[in-house]
């Protein structure tokens, strides 16, 4: 997805209203359906890492995770299993191949979907430009743009389908590496 800045100046405006609306409705109307599978898709993530963190406190029930995690948002989930992940392979003294791929998947995963539901899909242009909001740097501000076109969408959609496959092989991998070492 391409990013692109225009430097802000007395108001925040864009030049979006020039467009063709027939073929920018078009555009949107083939965007929705995929915003909203982002946001379905990756809801279902996050209740799959929910999960995973409340067996990982305890397989007998789910309330002590429930209670740990209740507030925390996605991220902090994410930083929450990878450090009780990181100690038991240390405990275990053990690895998964795929583990650092996992936690970087989440995490973009993550990005990705924040980028999708807080943009400004009113203020889209023709190429998928869509607005996401105002940067202030050191070098004044900026309106900030990302492309969203129709196979970044779907490409945000993959990652996520593939980042739930690989945390339950995780999952299950895991579950393995503690089985051996209990037997020992």
């Amino acid at each position: 997805m391409k990013i692109k800045r225009k430097p802000f100046e007395q108001f925040l405006m864009h030049d979006i209203e020039e467009l063709n609306g027939d073929l920018e409705e078009a555009y949107l109307e083939a965007a929705f359906p995929l915003i909203g599978q982002i946001v379905m898709y990756f809801n279902t993530l996050e209740k799959d890492l929910d999960s995973i963190i409340y067996e990982s406190f305890s397989d007998r029930s789910d309330q002590l995770g429930i209670i740990v995690i209740g507030s925390m948002n996605y991220s902090a989930k994410v930083d929450l299993f990878k450090k009780y992940s990181d100690l038991l392979h240390l405990a275990l003294q053990d690895s998964y191949s795929e583990y650092d791929s996992l936690i970087k998947d989440l995490k973009e995963c993550g990005r990705l979907r924040n980028l999708t539901v807080h943009a400004d899909w009113n203020n889209t242009d023709l190429e998928g430009y869509t607005y996401l909001g105002v940067k202030i740097t050191k070098e004044g501000i900026n309106q900030e743009y990302i492309q969203f076109s129709i196979d970044s969408l779907n490409n945000i959609l993959t990652l996520i389908h593939h980042t739930r496959f690989k945390l339950s092989d995780y999952w299950e991998a895991r579950n393995i590496m503690h089985s051996k070492r209990l037997q020992k």
